[in-house]
């Protein structure tokens, strides 16, 4: 007679998600500390700059002398609090149930590579050079399509103002993150490439996170057998 024993395997916690929180908090407030000159210096060493990737020649430079990194330090400087704060918020909202359910190293990795793919968009999109990129918009972006890809059937909290009450309702994430696609869409057509919002970069971003997720569906299914014990 054969019993099945129920598995003893628990999860680790989720780390990944509260290490990127706090890495774009600490240098956010380790930036805003500095005076104004020492800010703009360090913005222009950190931050992406448009141009210098259109060409092969231009890429294998930019290997070599590191400066391709910026594409991913970019993702840790926020122009301003709204900025950051934001961005943080999204983080949290998404990320950590994507976690959950593909793996720390996989959202670091959708996080990072996805930043670091909308800022590339941006920086080609834009054509003149020099612009500075910043902020974890469009790696967000790519943890928003992760999270769609993995929960199409999910629903999302929205509050919505019903004269002088609120009223908390739940909406397909499919819908509500489809509005947003189209709106990103829309300002992408209309509004100019090197204005304060890079709508490219959450375009691309989103793009690269729903692709990854779809990829790899295969290994996050593996992993949620493994963790239930099958």
């Amino acid at each position: 007679m054969f019993v099945a024993v129920p598995s003893r395997h628990r999860p680790g916690p989720s780390w990944a998600t509260p290490t990127l929180f706090a890495l774009l908090w600490i240098a956010f407030t380790a930036l805003a500390v500095l005076s104004d000159p020492d800010q703009r210096r360090f913005l222009l060493e950190w931050g992406a700059l448009s141009g210098g990737f259109d060409t092969p020649g231009a890429w294998s430079g930019a290997l070599r002398d590191g400066s391709a990194l910026r594409l991913v330090s970019a993702l840790f400087l926020h122009a301003d609090w709204a900025h950051l704060l934001g961005n943080l918020v999204f983080l949290l909202i998404f990320g950590l149930p994507a976690e959950k359910t593909m793996g720390s190293g996989r959202l670091l990795l959708v996080f990072l590579a996805g930043g670091a793919v909308a800022n590339l968009a941006t920086a080609i999109a834009i054509g003149a050079p020099d612009r500075l990129i910043l902020g974890a918009s469009g790696a967000v972006s790519a943890l928003i399509g992760a999270y769609l890809a993995l929960f199409p059937a999910a629903k999302l909290g929205v509050v919505v103002p019903l004269g002088l009450y609120l009223q908390f309702v739940r909406v397909p994430a499919p819908l509500l993150i489809g509005v947003w696609a189209g709106l990103q869409v829309l300002f992408s057509v209309i509004g100019p490439a090197f204005g304060a919002v890079a709508w490219t970069a959450h375009l691309a971003g989103f793009a690269f996170g729903g692709a990854f997720a779809l990829a790899s569906r295969a290994g996050i299914a593996r992993r949620m057998r493994k963790r239930r014990g099958y």
